[in-house]
């Protein structure tokens, strides 16, 4: 086991299987010493764990344990493409999408969930430039989704 799957466990955390693409695409791409998710969504054994809008169906609370979800389908998805999560020396950057009732501004707080989770498991290699971003729905009609750009060890 990874000393990253180690810290997850340590959490009370375990890396889900990589979830199954819904559309053409792949769940992670490498390039170089880069990886690129495509967005995770809140799945859990092949199943959407909830739909709605944050701030009306879906409260903020929830929406932060959800991204929390997207962020650990996110390093399955990295896991997948380079085999070894210690292998991840900075998640470079986080863009988060929130489907989001007409007047709920708190996004950022929601994305807090992934980049939270990130920087417990990875420390210093888990702080990330981020994009909190509003939307009018998502697919599945998901209330969150997010995606990790990755750099991992040269060589590696």
């Amino acid at each position: 086991m990874s000393k990253v799957e180690e810290k997850l466990a340590e959490l009370g955390l375990t890396l889900p299987p990589v979830a199954a693409p819904v559309a053409a695409y792949v769940p992670a791409v490498r390039s170089g010493e880069f990886v690129f998710t495509s967005g995770q969504l809140p799945m859990v054994g092949g199943k959407l764990l909830n739909t709605g809008k944050v701030g009306a169906e879906i409260t903020p609370e929830e929406a932060k344990e959800l991204a929390q979800i997207c962020a650990l389908n996110g390093l399955a998805a990295v896991k997948s493409v380079i085999g070894d999560l210690d292998l991840v020396e900075q998640v470079v950057k986080v863009v988060g999408f929130v489907a989001s009732a007409p007047d709920f501004t708190g996004q950022p707080g929601v994305i807090n969930g992934a980049s939270e989770l990130l920087g417990k498991v990875l420390g210093e290699a888990g702080v990330h430039a981020r994009s909190a971003v509003g939307v009018t729905v998502l697919p599945l009609d998901a209330p969150v989704e997010v995606e990790l750009q990755v750099r991992v060890r040269a060589g590696a």
